[in-house]
């Protein structure tokens, strides 16, 4: 009978290196893993930002217009007690066309939205809001749209009220407007 030798055993650790690098690959060649893992990471880095930058691109913008007011002024030259008192101010907007809808005063009384009557800055009538395209800058002025109070408390030339002005889509907004009266040196709105 012929003897089978047994299969010839292979060193432990030859063994072992060779099912390890089956298994790890790049693990035992020196710095091999850390410069697989480098270049798996600088390709992610680089994927992960190209998708983030292209996921911003098509991000909408803010949910809503968003209204800036500034240099309000209430024009006092008629005195300013239960006489209509006209107001101006400047309106940006950074966002998507809205409306301005109704405003009130902490002055009192009522105010009107004011606006050309067939685009005649001659003829004013009250209108039922104030358009405010998408990203612009409109002011209100004497021979355009402008607020009107009326039936207010009495207001001293150079103090200020505040105006609280509601938009149709971006909600309300408060300004302080100054008090001025230019029949008696006030400053004006027009001079600013």
């Amino acid at each position: 009978m012929p003897t089978i030798s047994p299969p010839l055993a292979q060193p432990a650790s030859a063994a072992r290196l060779r099912r390890a690098a089956r298994l790890r690959g790049p693990r035992l060649v020196p710095g091999g893993r850390r410069r697989a893992l480098a270049r798996s990471g600088i390709g992610g880095l680089a994927l992960v930002l190209g998708l983030t930058l292209a996921g911003c691109a098509e991000q909408p913008a803010t949910s809503g217009p968003r209204m800036q007011l500034d240099t309000a002024t209430v024009d006092s030259t008629q005195g300013g007690t239960a006489s209509p008192v006209d107001a101006y101010l400047v309106i940006r907007n950074t966002g998507a066309t809205d409306r301005l809808i109704s405003a009130r005063s902490s002055a009192g009384g009522s105010i009107s939205l004011i606006g050309p009557a067939d685009g005649n800055p001659a003829a004013m009538r009250i209108v039922d809001a104030i358009t405010v395209p998408g990203h612009t800058l409109i002011r209100l002025v004497p021979n355009g749209y402008h607020l009107v109070i009326t039936d207010s408390g009495r207001m001293k030339s150079g103090t200020e009220i505040t105006l609280t002005l509601h938009f149709a889509h971006s909600g309300t907004y408060q300004v302080a407007a100054e008090v001025t009266n230019p029949q008696t040196g006030g400053s004006s709105y027009f001079l600013n």
